[in-house]
């Protein structure tokens, strides 16, 4: 039964073989037509890109501009207390030691008074850069520890994003 299955591979590696053979004699004259359209089109692609990616960024900075940040700092958080729990469940447990810790040292917990006041509560929005770190290793095997930067702007909303070279 081997020798089948190796006979039937070399002769599907031999057919393989004179299809290319066959497809590297097309003529050079259709070649450099085909070259010259795809550059002409990818040539019109790209300066509708570079005109995209320039409105892109002055968006970007707008939105930065806006969120008028107030408190920014970089922590360092341990999630060896995720590795306590069952294989399975060690990557979520993670996410909620993350968001914990910030809710405590970001001071998200708010009485109940400046709730009433404001009327909404403050929100914390991970990013997926800190999601996909978390993540990245499977669920049995989440990071000892992940540096992220808190955001808070003027409404008390909290962003978490990676850590500055990580």
């Amino acid at each position: 039964m081997e020798t089948e299955a190796k006979e039937e591979e070399q002769a599907s590696e031999e057919a393989q073989a004179d299809k290319k053979v066959a497809d590297a004699d097309v003529s050079e004259e259709k070649a450099v037509e085909e070259t010259e359209e795809i550059s002409e089109e990818e040539t019109a692609e790209e300066t509708v890109e570079a005109e995209e990616e320039e409105a892109k960024p002055s968006k970007r900075k707008k939105k930065e501009e806006d969120e008028d940040i107030v408190e920014e700092r970089v922590y360092t958080i341990p999630l060896a207390r995720a590795l306590v729990r069952p294989p399975k469940k060690r990557a979520p447990r993670a996410m909620q030691i993350i968001r914990a810790f910030i809710t405590k040292h970001m001071k998200l917990e708010m009485r109940v008074a400046v709730e009433e006041e404001k009327g909404e509560l403050p929100k914390l929005a991970i990013s997926n850069d800190v999601n996909e770190r978390v993540w990245s290793r499977g669920i049995e095997k989440p990071p000892r520890k992940i540096r992220v930067r808190a955001a808070k702007d003027k409404e008390g909303n909290v962003t978490l994003y990676l850590a500055e070279g990580e």
